[in-house]
């Protein structure tokens, strides 16, 4: 957004993502600290059997506290924008994670199911059902799994949000109780933790793709497909994806069962982080504490990335077509002013060569690379056209890229 919008005590910063009930956005509270605040989509919000549960259940879902969830801060439901504050953690999402890198294996996909375990035993334990666990909903941050949105599903499901006969939640992590029709209890939890580990595991959807009404059906009356899941996890995600609830392990026994099939992994034990030890990740302008140089990644290194890689292609876009408006003004300068023609290249070579200088300091050999092409491709334009094309239609050709340059900067 262009200028910073106020939402109650809340400056929203950026819009981080939409969902089916609000969209997400970073914002900094009254002390200049990082949330999350999820702003509900105006259907949601004037729906006011689903508001009033909402309001009934934010006080529970404040009570929750545990080191793998990003705890509700704070709530206003009664302005003509509702919207929760969570905690921000930093992190990307485990559905983006496996899309791009691949499956989690070896210690990450172990510490990947204590921390989920923990986090739905931590939010069970206040008397909240999470009701849509699944991949999109967890945040990995430092190699640990925080979950996010949970109960507020479950509170929103209302009369008028699911009037066209729809269920809440995303299809292959819901139970088969639920599509059937039946209340989401903790068991529906431990269901979707089982495909959300078989996810993870594989990098596949174990009730497949397609339709929602053909994955419901596979899940009711199908086997999850757990080619690639290892071993050791198998017997417990199968147990987890029963489709009898009662034949699922309770919230509480999940992590001391994953640390009974576990296999030592090279001596690697995941960390495990105390609640006193994992406080809500912050972010002031300008901080620089020293607890926050260790080498950590996070979202912050994730957009320097994003923003030099932006910038490589914005270099070589400006080197790519500098070079080709050379070459076509120098090649229309040629026969009528050589030494024009030969000016111009000179001094392109001169601003390429200052530019490559930059990128030796930088240690980009990629820069210095782009910057030599773009010089033996404005010479390369400027014989072809003086060649193949006479004076009278490069000057054509001139006053129109003039024409379109003083458009653009117009229009800019």
């Amino acid at each position: 957004m262009g200028t910073q919008e106020q939402l109650g005590p809340y400056r929203l910063v950026s819009a981080l993502g939409s969902g089916g009930f609000g969209e997400v956005h970073l914002a900094l509270d009254p002390d200049g600290r990082t949330v999350a605040v999820k702003v509900l989509h105006p259907h949601v919000a004037s729906d006011g059997v689903a508001i009033a549960r909402l309001a009934r259940e934010v006080e529970t879902m404040r009570r929750v506290r545990g080191a793998h969830v990003a705890e509700v801060l704070d709530a206003s439901l009664s302005g003509e924008r509702p919207y929760i504050v969570t905690r921000y953690v930093q992190g990307r999402p485990l559905s983006v994670i496996v899309t791009k890198d691949g499956p989690v294996a070896g210690a990450g996909l172990l510490r990947l199911a204590l921390g989920l375990a923990e986090a739905l035993a931590s939010i069970h334990a206040a008397g909240v059902v999470h009701r849509d666990l699944k991949p999109a909903n967890v945040i990995v941050s430092e190699g640990e799994p925080y979950v996010i949105d949970f109960g507020i599903a479950c509170a929103l499901e209302s009369a008028s949000v699911t009037a066209s006969g729809t269920v809440v939640g995303t299809p292959g992590y819901l139970a088969p109780e639920v599509l059937e029709g039946e209340e989401a209890g903790p068991e529906a939890d431990v269901f979707a933790w089982g495909a959300t580990l078989a996810f993870a595991a594989s990098g596949r959807q174990p009730y497949g793709t397609g339709p929602a009404a053909a994955i419901a059906y596979r899940v009711v009356h199908r086997e999850p497909d757990l080619t690639g899941v290892p071993s050791w996890l198998v017997p417990l995600v199968e147990r987890c994806l029963s489709p009898d609830p009662a034949d699922r392990p309770a919230t509480a026994e999940l992590a001391g069962l994953v640390k009974e099939a576990a296999p030592v992994l090279d001596g690697i034990e995941p960390a495990r982080p105390a609640l006193s030890e994992a406080p809500t990740r912050e972010w002031r302008p300008g901080d620089r504490r020293r607890d926050d140089r260790r080498p950590s990644r996070g979202r912050r290194g994730e957009v320097d990335d994003l923003r030099a890689a932006h910038r490589e292609k914005l270099h070589r876009r400006w080197v790519i077509g500098s070079a080709v408006v050379v070459g076509l003004f120098a090649a229309a300068a040629r026969a009528d002013l050589p030494e024009v023609s030969r000016l111009l290249l000179v001094l392109y070579g001169i601003a390429l060569v200052v530019d490559a200088a930059f990128g030796l300091l930088g240690r980009s050999r990629r820069r210095l690379a782009v910057d030599l092409a773009g010089g033996v491709g404005a010479v390369a334009v400027w014989a072809l056209l003086s060649t193949l094309f006479s004076t009278t239609t490069l000057l054509l050709a001139v006053a129109t890229v003039l024409f379109l340059l003083i458009m653009l900067v117009v229009a800019s």
